[in-house]
């Protein structure tokens, strides 16, 4: 925030009064939306000790934290985040690879550029990229490009003084930072994206034998959630592996969904939900599959699961164990090749 001790006090009291709707621990989009929710509301007055103008302060405050927080760059070349990109960039494919992410950081744009995989995220341009709705409707693109597709916004997305949509690593005066814009009406300009992104996961659970992997998604967005939910209904073909960071416990929502889709797999530390079957993981490990154990393994933290010691745990749910798993299928892949042309 801007360190006065006013706009602190307001932080705190809007902490909480979203706590206090049931909240038990809110999320920056929690706290975004009630305080965008109440701007609504009291137009040019005030609402329960709230001006329009402390309002105002305070999303643009939070959104400027957000934004210092995860401007970090990739420490490496050998992070998850280039695993993921070596992968798609190593595989030909007929139809593109769809990233959805809720992330507002660049890490998976610093990784696609370093590998040298093309991708396309709906904005067109370099030195102030315009979002391009019709490219992102047609979608006519090669499949080796990938589509980036960032569902809550993105510290560098901004809202221009004439409510156009910009993407720049700069900061122009009076911009706002667009930092999950659900929260817009339909008519607003700056709304789109938000819309449009999930308008991408709805065509692509429509499409013949999709397939949707989530790793480290809790399923706390009901937008999001609703997508998929539809898509799953509406296509038998499509499915969903949803791999969980905690215990199912931590994922109700996805547990929920789980059970109404036969065609959603929940994958989470202390057990899975498959074909609707709701039940823990085993204790007996099983050994000959060289991926195994970047998968499965039974030492957890207590801070991450409540499962027994004894109990296999699922490791996938951690993103960084993610990568690790996409670099041993690169491997293997690059050992069958070398076998294939030895003959």
């Amino acid at each position: 925030m801007d360190g006065s001790a006013s706009l602190k006090d307001a932080a705190v009291r809007m902490w909480e009064r979203v706590v206090a709707r049931g909240i038990g621990t809110p999320t920056i989009e929690d706290v975004l939306s009630h305080i965008r929710t109440l701007r609504s509301l009291c137009g040019t007055g005030s609402i329960d000790g709230f001006s329009g103008e402390l309002l105002d302060k305070l999303d643009v405050g939070i959104c400027v934290q957000v934004c210092e927080i995860v401007s970090k760059s990739l420490p490496t070349s050998n992070t998850p985040y280039h695993m993921l990109a070596r992968w798609i960039r190593s595989i030909a494919r007929d139809k593109p690879v769809e990233i959805f992410t809720t992330n507002y950081d660049l890490l998976l744009e610093q990784a696609l550029e370093e590998e040298r995989q093309p991708y396309f995220d709906g904005f067109v341009g370099s030195d102030s990229a315009f979002l391009d709705l019709e490219s992102m409707i047609e979608d006519d693109l090669p499949p080796r490009w990938a589509r980036l597709w960032k569902i809550h916004g993105s510290i560098n997305w901004w809202m221009t003084k004439k409510n156009k949509i910009r993407r720049s690593r700069d900061k122009i005066e009076g911009e706002q930072l667009l930092i999950y814009p659900s929260h817009l009406k339909y008519d607003q300009s700056r709304q789109m994206p938000y819309y449009a992104m999930l308008d991408r996961l709805r065509i692509f659970l429509r499409s013949d034998q999709c397939v949707l992997l989530t790793c480290g998604y809790s399923f706390a967005d009901e937008h999001i959630n609703a997508y998929i939910a539809q898509g799953l209904s509406g296509n038998p073909n499509a499915s969903c592996l949803a791999m969980i960071f905690n215990d199912r416990a931590n994922a109700r929502k996805a547990v929920e969904l789980a059970k109404r889709h036969p065609n959603l797999t929940v994958l989470a530390a202390d057990g899975g939900i498959v074909g609707t079957i709701d039940r823990p993981w085993e204790s007996v490990t099983k050994d000959g599959n060289p991926a195994y154990p970047i998968a499965v393994g039974n030492d957890l933290p207590a801070w991450r699961t409540k499962a027994s010691p004894e109990q296999c745990k699922w490791l996938l749910g951690d993103f960084a164990a993610f990568g690790e798993f996409l670099a041993h299928q690169l491997s293997s892949r690059d050992i069958e090749q070398d076998q294939a042309d030895a003959v």
